[in-house]
């Protein structure tokens, strides 16, 4: 790197007898000499310094702004130097990696316009052996005296460049060019040009993994901040400032946050932060934040830093997630989304095509809604097509059933419920925020539960049971009905607070009886769904089986359906699904058993649908025969 003073005379020398001769003197310093024959098969200009290479204005405006950190560094410690390259009449140039002159902080060398040179590319191909080509080809500081230079208008300069690594690799190419040699500190330029060096190393090294840091923050479900001593928010990530800037932040002219946490929280001195500079630490507790926009609830976790001599703390670090974004981090996790799409419902006639158009249609508002079915037609998969299709899509599907437990627990499991001061649990309605609560079998909800929802979803506000805590919700309600619950609002079986609620808008499935025409389709896609999700292979639904399934009345619609199928894809040896691979009773045989196992007649008399004509067709028995077994277990006759 730093090389001793040489006769400049003979290097003028050692240089003319190349362009003349082609002839390399052995005291031509090898990397000089290297790059010479390089220059010379490029057919370098060697007369003057070529600028021809150079980027248009936007094109370097662009690179500029790419590049903004290492230039603005160096623009830092040129001002801090300028008085001794002033001195020395020394030039510092940026490059990034492809030798392209990204800025000139002095005059430059060969020019009289400072700025000429930036946006030039001054590789080796461009105006041959310089410093910059010599580091670059060989990634490590170098000194080239002028008569060195390739370029015979340079050769009155000397010039120094460095390599600037950073992550193993080149990022610039740093250079200084002294126009006087006369009296030139040799060692105090190559130290300067290495401390700059070291210096923009460590700042991009720095920089590169505070931008890492800071992408990771952001990407972050958190809100998260730096608090200093006083209030002051010194950082803040994306969701940090989101909200800061909601209740009343401002920036300064830098494009930095500039706030007052005492100024803006109006019940600062009761939040885990201001406890936090008491030296408390919080970790993942309910906090409610009072400002004058809005009041929010989050999950907080305050650890204080840097203690000083005398144990106060003058900056705390503060992690917060708003409980309802909490809510739907759980509730995807918990695997609280659609499963099924629109698209997904097969359809090969017209007329479940226009309920899904209808259904699409009813997705895209914000009316809460009815999807009303006999048990087994698919309601719960249109209302997961229904969530998947709104504008709720990113948010939670949570489903409740009504049927399925006591009053008092679905209450609980519905609103919420506050064991003590210490422990409240939310319920359904609060998880569902911001996205659709599913609730099956609504006709069964007791009428107190459904008034209290109805005023619930009138007022967004919902209370857990046993806490008088007001909490707000956004949700979107799917109820889902076997029967018709018009006529059981209108006999008051069913609260007409909640119907006229839910019934704005309403879809009705029809039966699998009444949509023959998808019986084929819905079978093939169930075989497909089948071989999917256990890797077999597709299995053929012959022509006489699928006669045989549409001419079936299917009293438990599509789930009777997806069983029987099922239980032939199984049992089916080769690939083809025959008729005697079907099974219309699902697990129950038409043997003997059903007349000693009630269970078995149970099932048997549910898959018939409770009909007697169909029953014993399907176990091959007279009426007469099964009246008397309908009359021995208990069964009223159909």
């Amino acid at each position: 790197m730093i090389r001793e003073r040489r006769s400049r005379q003979k290097l003028e020398a050692y240089y003319n007898r190349f362009i003349e001769q082609g002839e390399i003197d052995p005291n031509v310093h090898p990397w000089v000499a290297k790059s010479w024959a390089k220059s010379a098969s490029l057919r370098v200009d060697y007369e003057k310094m070529s600028t021809a290479n150079r980027l248009s204005v936007e094109e370097l405006k662009e690179i500029q702004k790419q590049n903004k950190p290492a230039i603005d560094y160096l623009e830092n410690i040129s001002v801090n130097v300028r008085e001794f390259f002033q001195k020395y009449n020394i030039s510092l140039l940026l490059l990034d990696a492809n030798c392209t002159v990204l800025k000139s902080y002095s005059m430059p060398f060969y020019q009289m316009t400072p700025g000429e040179i930036e946006g030039v590319r001054v590789g080796i191909e461009d105006i041959g052996t310089s410093s910059i080509s010599i580091t670059y080809e060989h990634k490590s500081p170098f000194w080239l005296f002028g008569p060195e230079m390739w370029a015979k208008e340079c050769q009155q300069s000397d010039a120094c460049s460095a390599p600037v690594v950073v992550d193993n690799e080149i990022s610039y190419i740093i250079t200084l060019v002294a126009v006087e040699q006369s009296d030139m500190p040799q060692d105090a330029i190559i130290a300067m040009l290495l401390t700059i060096k070291q210096s923009l190393e460590g700042y991009l090294h720095q920089y590169t993994r505070i931008k890492a840091q800071e992408a990771i923050l952001d990407a972050t479900p958190f809100a998260v901040y730096h608090v200093m001593a006083g209030d002051e928010v010194a950082y803040a990530n994306k969701l940090g400032m989101s909200r800061l800037m909601g209740i009343g932040a401002q920036k300064n002219g830098n494009d930095e946050l500039k706030t007052n946490l005492n100024d803006v929280i109006m019940n600062y001195r009761h939040t885990p932060i201001y406890r936090g500079f008491k030296g408390v630490p919080s970790y993942n507790k309910e906090v409610t934040w009072i400002t004058q926009a809005k009041t929010y609830e989050d999950i907080t976790t305050v650890v204080p830093l840097d203690y000083n001599a005398d144990d106060t703390v003058h900056s705390v670090v503060a992690v917060s997630m708003p409980i309802e974004d909490l809510r739907t981090l759980v509730a995807h996790a918990a695997g609280f989304t659609a499963k099924y799409s629109l698209n997904s419902l097969v359809s090969g006639g017209t007329n479940f095509n226009s309920i899904k158009d209808k259904a699409l249609r009813i997705a895209r508002n914000k009316h809460h809604m009815l999807i009303q079915g006999e048990s087994g037609t698919g309601k719960q998969r249109m209302a997961h097509g229904i969530h998947q299709a709104s504008p709720r899509a990113a948010g939670p599907l949570i489903t409740i059933h009504c049927g399925d437990t006591t009053p008092e627990i679905l209450e609980q499991e519905l609103f919420g419920v506050a064991l003590n001061t210490d422990i409240s649990h939310p319920g359904k309605l609060e998880l569902a925020s911001g996205g659709t609560l599913f609730i099956d079998e609504i006709e069964k909800m007791p009428r107190n539960i459904a008034v209290e929802l109805a005023a619930a979803l009138n007022t967004s506000q919902s209370n857990r049971v046993g806490e008088n805590v007001e909490r707000s919700i956004d949700v979107r309600i799917i109820g889902a009905c076997d029967s018709d619950l018009k006529r059981l609002t209108e006999r008051g079986l069913f609260s007409r607070e909640l119907y006229d609620i839910i019934s704005r808008s309403v879809i009705r499935i029809p039966s699998l009886r009444n949509r023959r025409e998808d019986i084929r389709d819905l079978a093939n896609h169930i075989v497909n769904e089948l071989a999917s999700q256990h890797q077999m292979a597709v299995k053929e639904i012959a022509p006489e089986t699928v006669e045989l399934l549409m001419n079936y009345d299917w009293p438990g619609n599509i789930k009777q359906l997806q069983g029987v199928i099922e239980v032939a894809f199984f049992k089916t040896a080769d690939g083809v699904i025959r008729p005697e691979d079907i099974n219309l009773m699902g697990d129950v045989k038409p043997d003997n058993k059903w007349k000693e196992d009630k269970d078995i007649f149970v099932k048997a008399w549910k898959a018939a649908g409770g009909n007697v004509s169909r029953m014993a067709n399907l176990l091959h028995v007279s009426r007469v025969t099964l009246y008397r077994y309908l009359k021995k277990y208990g069964f009223d006759k159909k």
